[in-house]
């Protein structure tokens, strides 16, 4: 199977090394508007090969690395692709794309987002074991042809990768909450502690509770920017309820209720029953 990779950073690198690891694919292409990325692919052997979209569109597998807007755009150049080619995209945010691709591609298509992440980014930051072991999800799967399906879960389960099924909608509520709520909290601490007069004086003093908070605050403006766009809605639900807790422990701080606060952090506790 021959594989185009559109986009080189860290997902699509990483994707490069994983089908080179676990030989998916007899050649992969690269694709990225960015000169230094396809330069750097080429040198971490991320890829065999820099092609353009007309090679693209005549290979079995288009996989979709880039910022969940540019898949959007990018889509739209793929309206004359064959009924062999699958193409799948790894964005972020699910419900959007799902709305915005072509009709004529509908069925070439799958949409899917591996559950793995850093806050780092870039070719050189590509690992070949970044989705071992990860939960990807694949939504809205009835609207894709039997055949990419089966071709993607294929890949994925090569890849050592734990596959979920939801709805795009469905999808974006909870990644907003285990992921893109997470995020703006991180940029938000980051820009408070910036705002302080002093900031280097309080990261001298900073522990690994703060490191752990502000770590994702490194990831990138570029795609999380994009994220935030494309999930507005749910992220401005899930800030309300946010700010709720967060008024609810001022009153409590300013009422110098600490039997409350207690119960409200035992409360908090609950959560790591559910995550193990």
């Amino acid at each position: 199977m021959n594989i185009g990779i559109v986009g080189l950073g860290l997902m699509g690198g990483s994707l490069g090394l994983a089908l080179k690891k676990y030989s998916i694919a007899t050649t992969i292409y690269g694709y990225d508007h960015n000169t230094e990325h396809t330069t750097q692919a080429v040198k971490l052997s991320l890829v065999d090969e820099i092609c353009d979209i007309d090679k693209l569109q005549t290979l079995d597998m288009i996989v979709l690395c880039i910022p969940v807007q540019g898949i959007i755009e990018f889509s739209k150049k793929l309206v004359d692709i064959g009924d062999h080619t699958t193409i799948v995209d790894f964005g972020s945010t699910k419900e959007h794309i799902a709305n915005a691709i072509p009709k004529p591609i509908r069925k070439n298509f799958v949409l899917a987002h591996p559950m793995v992440g850093t806050e780092k980014f870039g070719p050189y930051a590509a690992t070949d074991n970044f989705y071992e072991n990860g939960m990807v999800v694949l939504c809205d799967s009835a609207n894709s042809g039997q055949a990419h399906l089966s071709k993607v879960e294929n890949m994925f389960d090569k890849m050592f990768m734990n596959i979920v099924y939801m709805s795009s909608a469905k999808h974006d509520v909870h990644a907003c909450y285990m992921s893109h709520l997470p995020h703006a909290i991180s940029f938000g601490l980051a820009n408070t502690v910036m705002d302080h007069e002093h900031p280097e004086d309080i990261v001298a003093l900073a522990g690994g509770g703060f490191r752990s908070m502000s770590r994702v605050a490194k990831s990138s403006p570029v795609m999380w920017s994009e994220v935030f766009r494309q999930n507005k809605t749910n992220l401005l639900k899930s800030f309300d309820v946010f700010d709720k807790n967060m008024q609810k422990l001022k009153v409590m701080l300013q009422c110098e209720d600490y039997e409350q606060i207690q119960q409200w952090m035992t409360q908090a506790n609950k959560l790591d029953k559910i995550v193990k």
